[in-house]
């Protein structure tokens, strides 16, 4: 009895360790390669519970999510005006052909980093030779990067992966180029900004030459209507003195004579030398009834 239960046990044993070698499991985010012998027989795609013959059979993933390819130092190019820049970038790449992918680079991820790096370096350097360095700054930055990503996905297609994107973080001149552009970049500002004052300044002595000329004119213009008013205000004036006299002429010439002595007698200072009959006196000496 004791027998029968060891060998039942021995056998639960072995059927559980001859399943657990003959089944394995692939994630969502991978994709596995069975072997037999050391010969590609499957590739699963699919997440879920697979089996393989132990022994015979062996599994290898494959991380199928987006990868990154991060420079870890500045890559040194030539532009068309044989100046040198550095540029650091980063490529997004992802496997999408597990089989292939293995057959090309025996799936491993450094080999296949290394020849998407050499074939885009390689694209850089012929765009960047054909370009200023203007262009790579910032002129046609977009349009390089886009020709690196169609050029490196064409050859990564090869490889079975793919190149979602390739992007130049930063575009720098060495040191010892960036201080003679900089200098050159501030003398041209410099130059740019007299200028800019210099016709500022014209322009602002042709304003206010104009404003002095305007001024001028409404000055002379305001002096015209003005002695235009004053005398048409004299003309109605003498007119409505007019039309007193006629109303009244004695009394307007006894009104007349009262202004006359006012203005005359303002001061007690005031000396006014005249014969005793003049006309001056003619109402003082007829008590304002003139003949008398």
């Amino acid at each position: 009895m004791k027998n029968n239960l060891g060998t039942l046990l021995v056998g639960v044993v072995v059927v559980l360790l001859v399943g657990s070698m003959a089944a394995f499991t692939v994630d969502q985010r991978q994709n596995a390669i069975v072997f037999r012998l050391g010969e590609v027989i499957d590739v699963k795609r699919e997440p879920g519970l697979y089996f393989k013959i132990p022994v015979l059979d062996n599994v290898r993933n494959f991380d199928v999510r987006i990868l990154t390819i991060d420079t870890p130092e500045p890559e040194r190019f030539l532009t068309s005006e044989k100046k040198n820049v550095l540029v650091d970038l980063f490529v997004k790449w992802r496997i999408i052909d597990v089989r292939q992918f293995y057959v090309s680079v025996q799936g491993n991820e450094m080999l296949a980093q290394t020849r998407l790096l050499q074939t885009i370096n390689d694209g850089l350097r012929a765009e960047f030779g054909n370009r200023t360095v203007h262009d790579v700054v910032s002129g046609e930055r977009d349009k390089i990067m886009e020709l690196m990503r169609t050029r490196a996905n064409d050859d990564a297609i090869k490889i079975g992966v793919e190149v979602l994107d390739v992007r130049l973080k930063r575009v720098d001149l060495p040191q010892e180029v960036s201080d003679s552009v900089y200098r050159r970049m501030e003398a041209e500002r410099t130059r740019v900004a007299n200028e800019l004052r210099s016709t500022g300044f014209a322009e602002s002595e042709k304003i206010r030459a104009d404003a002095d000329r305007q001024r001028e004119v409404i000055l002379a213009q305001a002096y015209r209507d003005a002695q235009r008013i004053k005398g048409e205000g004299d003309a109605k004036a003498a007119a409505i003195y007019a039309s007193a006299y006629q109303i009244n002429p004695e009394f307007y010439a006894f009104y007349r004579s009262l202004e006359a002595y006012t203005q005359s007698f303002k001061n007690r200072s005031d000396v006014l030398v005249l014969e005793p009959n003049s006309d001056f006196f003619k109402y003082l000496n007829s008590g304002g009834r003139p003949g008398r």
